[in-house]
């Protein structure tokens, strides 16, 4: 996860590593939603931001 993170700022990147660490099966769940929709042929982004959405108050409350 650090290798995908590298272009973030360091406080960002912190804060996502920690978030991730708190509930690792909440982002594999993630993981496997985005998949799911760019099997369905979306594109990797725009599966990626709406998964985010979807799940942003839960990402939110994780990154405090």
């Amino acid at each position: 996860m650090q290798k995908q993170l590298k272009n973030l700022p360091k406080d960002q990147a912190d804060k996502l590593m920690a978030a991730f660490e708190k509930d690792p099966q909440f982002f594999k769940d993630i993981a496997k939603q985005i998949q799911k929709k760019v099997k369905a042929g979306a594109n990797q982004q725009n599966a990626s931001m709406q998964v985010m959405m979807e799940n942003r108050e839960k990402l939110q409350e994780l990154m405090k």
